[in-house]
């Protein structure tokens, strides 16, 4: 079996370590090595990358307590070769998922909630509880969670004998009985792993909290951790500083900027709104009635006022009265009414005549239509009802 170096060490990144086979496979070659530094995927965490002498490690497994690098290049079987993981990745997804046991185990032990999921992403990881919290209990709960950071406490790893394991409380969501790997922070958490972790709480430096949605009955939680959450932090604080800018308001007052100008948006969207309906109005006197179709093309009539012209325009003639509005480039939407005719059933007839696909009731029908503005106004005009 492959002696897991991360597990005296999971802060070992460089060591050395002798090719024991290598086997060409599907997208590269296959290797296992006496010793590993390198997680191999498990417990909701990828596996880590980095390289064997010049072959890089892009995926590692372990199968039958050994663990199979995949590499990028053949290695030498016998031969030792200098190994290094990818550190930075590797010590970011230890600070998430050391401060993970410490979001997971302060929940159980608040409001006696189990992790029924974890995943380790590239933007951030989830953990899915058994039951909902409330905002003000994730609050508390990233309050505690970074007090727990600060004071720093030693986080350990065993692996207890089964006597001293039947009678030791633990976390975990599997059934476990050999080879049971415990991972504790004291007196915060205690929860069976295979993972590793950084060696203090204090290495984690930071949780933040995300966001949060119902799932399945209970919640699925978003956060980050260490240099992940200095780097969303950052994220915000550049997004809030680019929208300040433009709103020409502080930071911390952007809320009140945003709410001022919707405000103002909602406000012109209702005189506009206003105008519009007049606009009809106005469009719809200056029709005289007639024997047949009225078709009007406009762009400036928001859609409630389109209709109004068309409902204004229809006891003018004795056919159907359409109004469309668009482009030849991108189509058009349309309205059309009839007091006299059933446009249910002559819509299959109008939309082949337009290129459209709509419907409606017998009064009115909508959609879209594809055809250029002078063919559908030629079809409209000799369309004999």
């Amino acid at each position: 079996m492959t002696e897991k170096l991360y597990y005296i060490d999971s802060h070992i990144h460089e060591f050395e370590a002798t090719i024991l086979e290598c086997e060409s496979v599907k997208n590269g070659y296959a290797l296992i090595l006496d010793r590993s530094a390198f997680f191999p995927e498990g417990g909701g965490q990828a596996a880590d990358t980095g390289f064997i002498g010049e072959a890089e490690v892009f995926d590692v497994q372990e199968k039958a307590g050994q663990h199979i690098h995949y590499t990028t290049a053949p290695l030498t079987v016998g031969q030792k070769y200098p190994c290094r993981i990818h550190w930075e990745k590797r010590l970011r997804r230890m600070q998430n998922h050391s401060g993970e046991h410490i979001v997971s185990g302060l929940v159980h032990s608040h409001f006696s909630l189990e992790n029924v999921g974890f995943h380790m992403g590239e933007d951030c990881m989830t953990i899915d509880f058994s039951g909902e919290l409330d905002e003000e209990q994730l609050s508390l709960i990233e309050q505690k969670a970074n007090e727990a950071v600060r004071k720093n406490l030693p986080i350990s790893a065993t692996f207890p004998d089964s006597a001293v394991l039947e009678t030791m409380e633990y976390r975990s969501k599997l059934e476990l009985t050999e080879n049971v790997r415990i991972v504790e922070i004291e007196g915060v958490d205690r929860c069976a792993c295979c993972a590793p972790h950084v060696s203090n709480t204090g290495e984690i430096g930071f949780i933040k909290f995300i966001e949060h949605t119902r799932h399945r009955g209970g919640i699925r939680l978003s956060l980050v951790c260490g240099m992940d959450a200095l780097d969303y932090v950052n994220k915000l604080q550049n997004a809030a500083f680019a929208v300040s800018r433009l709103l020409s308001a502080k930071r911390h007052e952007i809320d009140k900027a945003v709410e001022r100008i919707l405000s103002e948006q909602q406000k012109a969207k209702e005189r506009t709104g206003a105008l519009s309906m007049e606009l009809a109005k106005l469009k719809a006197a200056a029709f005289e009635s007639v024997e047949g179709n009225i078709c009007v093309f406009d762009n400036v009539l928001d859609e409630v006022a389109l209709r109004e012209l068309v409902n204004m325009l229809t006891p003018r003639c004795t056919g159907l009265a359409a109004a469309f509005s668009g482009s030849d480039d991108e189509g058009y939407r349309y309205i059309i009414s009839s007091k006299n005719l059933d446009l249910r059933s002559l819509s299959k007839v109008i939309n082949q005549g337009i290129g459209g696909r709509g419907g409606g009731s017998a009064e009115m029908i909508q959609g879209r239509a594809s055809e250029k503005a002078e063919t559908i106004q030629s079809f409209i005009a000799r369309l004999n009802v």
